[in-house]
């Protein structure tokens, strides 16, 4: 098979299968060249790689299904692309990219945050409270910084976290 013989279709349908391997490389093996192009937005392997596999993909679907001109088709497949590689990179590459937050949390972020009481904390003694979060609910054991009682559903302020264990005091808004 010489590839001064090839169709134009080939050369689409070839382009095509090797990009969509490197893209499926990519999937795998990302990691190792992300930041390549950290500063510059439109230089993201993801980007290019996706528009020139909608090229040739288009490309090739427009030369079996028409009749057009090569090099007509290959302005629509470039305009096409560029319009679903913008819609890509706006409305799933962005929102993907922000959404990378950690799910995880420390016991030193907890302080300073409001939280409820679950079970009693007796004096001298521990409770439960539950902290609400942007990651989720946290139950917590609890015990009084002030060394007092604090009853059921009380608000209460997380003054410090020690080896897991939370030091409230009852929640007193200034308003």
């Amino acid at each position: 098979m010489d590839i001064n013989s090839w169709s134009v279709e080939q050369w689409y349908l070839y382009s095509f299968i090797f990009l969509a391997i490197c893209m499926v490389l990519y999937l795998f093996f990302g990691d190792i060249v992300d930041g390549v192009g950290e500063g510059i937005p439109f230089f993201n392997p993801t980007v290019i790689l996706a528009f020139l596999t909608f090229f040739a993909a288009l490309g090739f679907i427009i030369e079996i299904f028409t009749s057009l001109n090569s090099i007509l088709i290959g302005i629509i497949s470039a305009v096409l692309s560029l319009i679903l590689d913008l819609l890509l990179y706006y409305f799933i590459l962005i929102p993907l990219k922000s959404a990378e937050v950690s799910m995880a949390y420390t016991d030193e972020s907890l302080g300073g945050q409001v939280g409820k009481v679950i079970v009693p904390i007796p004096v001298d003694g521990f409770g439960e409270v539950i902290v609400e979060t942007v990651n989720g609910i946290i139950s917590k054991r609890a015990t009084s910084y002030d060394n007092v009682a604090i009853p059921y559903d009380s608000k209460v302020l997380i003054v410090e976290v020690t080896k897991g264990t939370l030091y409230v005091r009852e929640y007193e808004p200034l308003f």
